[in-house]
């Protein structure tokens, strides 16, 4: 067997330098589904512990590793660190009594958490994860301080895996406790004040199995793991659970398997058996918890597409009363409760604004977000009742305010170690359109378009576009100095904020979900006309690219418009959408794509699964497929069998390339900065090299 082994190493290793793609075997292989027969001649690429598998994705590394080769990505690199340097930075976010950020003294390691006692203080290092694993690949993934202040929970991402490990440090000491907890998944970590942590644990032995966080557990602090106390079980019904404490209270929150209905638990601190008290149990609503405030429960509906604000009395459920009305056209992203304020963010196709009301709801003011950029709330000032938050775009950097209650007024926020930068370009370098095009059923559908002021629209300018639209998420702008890099290099960025997204309200989501979700595949492709048609570029100069669910947009768009495109480049993809509800997270997400098990349902899967919709006479654009080796929310072989589907047709002359990314997760390989930096410089390299030649 070791011989065998050795001989398809040398072989596709061979091949991979001699005919440049490496060789694929097909294993014939076929399942039965509602009385169909599907053929999967890569199924033998699931196996992912398989040495012959792990060869066959050293030598498409290889392979692809020889595209990067004709590229100067060094040259890219030094462009973008440049670019970094010159960005200013935004301010840190406060959580209790400390100010914080995470820092990198070392590129070559991982971030470090660092802490103020206040904003004019130089940051002192908190939580270094290298100090703890000696391993580069170790990172930070969140933090949890306790309610006075005095320790400190994070949880730290191993090898890319969502499933993690919580730790514990003094903050006033920084040293690391013995306390670790493992196998935490899809959890935050709530305080018990500062006596112990709630936690979710999954309990999966094959990370890529379906998924199997169902139990809600308590630590108590210099306890050992194995004594920890479970507190709440869903392992039999295979629901979610979301969980949240404040004020003296544990509040569980439940949503069915279907995701029909919901139930709402607290249990009060002081009874030291956890007993559970009930909120409502099978809500049926489709509430959405906002906040917490003064004994109110906090809640949004689906009545109003919108966004809109409800509240009751946590003695008293059945009164419910709307305090803020939905504003028509306007959504709402964002609810935020300090003392007696709610805040509320929303989002037009234009822009972002803030408007402050009181706990009753009463409106107090608006602030308007400047050049229509995004922003992120960094924390509030109780004593001077100005709220600090962080502006910034695709192509502007952090710009950091304080916005008064009171009077109104919005300053500028600088100090000794928050310093003002004159931007990279000036304001009016490039031009971002905020527009909608119709849609093939005239809808109007909104789309960003960034490209330099001067760039003449004639159809040959280089051009990516991208796209989300799944699960109801709604997509935002963020800076992005490898984007500096592509526009000011000519090119034009687009993104499109397809059906299946939430960027419209609720109806938005819906109608680009299930039975109609090819609504969502086929506003991305009317984009790529809408671009082609305008002028903004041409088959010949468009590229296409979306990470995730986006992955399976990208996928979607070159199996039903292959003509459309020139370079495609999905991250992390969903591909093979027969299946996809039989591994990690996809049980969760029937609602969202429907169940292969139902006949109705997995024809209209069958209709667009990219794996099973490649025609062997189409020459399919130059694609780049980007997975993750460690990846457990989608497994990496849906890359691999789309990869090895499309490069083993005879009529494939454009290169089809794979690159699977080692010790990384869904994120990409993000542990260190020269990883990121490289990461970026290597996807817009390979993009505008494939678009000019």
């Amino acid at each position: 067997m070791k011989r065998f082994l050795l001989f398809y190493l040398i072989l596709v290793t061979t091949s991979a330098f001699s005919q440049n793609i490496p060789v694929t075997k097909k294993v014939s292989s076929t399942f039965e589904k509602h009385d169909l027969k599907i053929n999967d001649d890569y199924s033998w690429l699931e196996n992912l512990k398989s040495e012959e598998v792990s060869n066959w994705v050293n030598a498409q590394n290889a392979y692809t590793n020889t595209a990067f080769e004709k590229i100067n990505i060094a040259k890219i690199a030094t462009k973008i660190k440049e670019y970094n340097f010159l960005s200013s930075n935004s301010l840190p976010i406060k959580i209790g009594k400390y100010f914080y950020a995470n820092y990198r003294k070392d590129k070559s390691q991982p971030a470090s958490l660092y802490f103020r006692k206040s904003l004019n203080e130089n940051a002192i290092e908190l939580i270094n994860p290298f100090k703890i694993y000696k391993d580069e690949n170790v990172i930070l993934d969140n933090f949890y301080p306790s309610k006075n202040s005095s320790l400190i929970a994070y949880k730290v991402s191993i090898d890319g895996s969502d499933r993690m490990e919580i730790r514990f440090s003094n903050i006033d000491t920084r040293e690391v406790l013995k306390d670790i907890l493992k196998d935490s998944k899809f959890s935050n970590v709530a305080w018990h004040n500062d006596k112990g942590v709630f936690y979710k644990k999954n309990s999966n032995k094959n990370v890529i199995a379906k998924d199997s966080t169902y139990q809600l557990y308590y630590h108590k602090i210099g306890t050992n793991q194995t004594d920890d106390q479970l507190i709440y079980d869903v392992s039999e019904k295979g629901s979610y659970i979301d969980f949240f404490t404040t004020k003296n209270r544990l509040f569980i929150t439940e949503t069915s398997k279907d995701e029909l209905s919901k139930s709402m638990y607290f249990i009060n601190f002081n009874d030291e058996s956890f007993t559970k008290e009930i909120i409502y149990e099978n809500d049926t609503t489709g509430f959405t918890y906002l906040g917490y405030l003064d004994n109110k429960i906090y809640i949004s509906t689906k009545e109003y597409d919108w966004g809109e604000v409800r509240c009751f009395d946590i003695k008293n459920k059945t009164e419910v009363k709307q305090i803020i009305p939905q504003i028509y056209n306007n959504l709402l992203v964002g609810t935020y409760f300090y003392e007696n304020y709610i805040v509320c963010k929303y989002k037009t196709i234009e822009s972002y604004f803030l408007r402050v009301y009181d706990a009753n709801g009463n409106f107090i003011r608006k602030f308007d977000s400047p050049e229509s950029m995004n922003f992120s709330i960094r924390f509030f000032d109780s004593e001077t009742k100005d709220l600090y938050v962080t502006f910034y775009s695709h192509v502007i950097s952090a710009q950091n305010f304080k916005l008064n209650f009171e009077t109104g007024e919005v300053r500028h926020f600088y100090n000794d170690y928050i310093k003002p930068l004159p931007t990279i370009f000036p304001l009016n370098h490039f031009i971002t359109k905020k527009i909608t095009f119709k849609s093939r059923d005239n809808k109007d559908v909104p789309i960003t378009i960034i490209h330099k002021k001067d760039l003449v629209l004639d159809g040959t300018n280089p051009t990516l576009l991208k796209a989300y639209g799944g699960f109801g998420s709604v997509s935002s702008p963020g800076f992005d100095t490898g984007l500096l890099y592509f526009l000011d290099q000519g090119g034009v960025y687009a993104f499109a904020e397809i059906r299946g997204g939430g960027e419209k309200g609720l109806k938005w989501h819906q109608d680009g979900k299930a039975s109609k979700k090819m609504n969502s595949f086929n506003d991305f492709i009317d984009a790529s006309e809408f671009l082609i048609k305008e002028k903004y570029t041409s088959p010949n100069k468009l590229a296409i690219t979306g990470g995730s669910y986006g992955g399976l947009v990208v996928g979607v768009a070159i199996t039903q418009r292959p003509e459309l495109y020139k370079v495609a480049i999905p991250k992390m993809g969903v591909f093979d959408m027969l299946t996809y509800s039989d591994y990690s997270v996809g049980k969760y997400h029937l609602d969202e794509f429907g169940d292969p098990n139902n006949k109705t349902d997995f024809n209209y899967l069958l209709n667009y699964s990219p794996y099973n919709n490649l025609k062997e006479s189409v020459n399919y654009p130059t694609t780049l497929i980007i997975t993750s080796e460690n990846d457990d929310r989608v497994p990496p072989f849906n890359s691999y069998k789309f990869t090895a589907a499309l490069q083993n047709r005879e009529n494939q002359k454009n290169p089809i390339f794979l690159k699977t990314l080692s010790n990384s997760g869904h994120y990409g390989k993000v542990s260190t900065y020269q990883n990121r930096i490289n990461e970026t410089a290597e996807f817009y390299g390979f993009l505008l090299y494939y678009l000019k030649n």
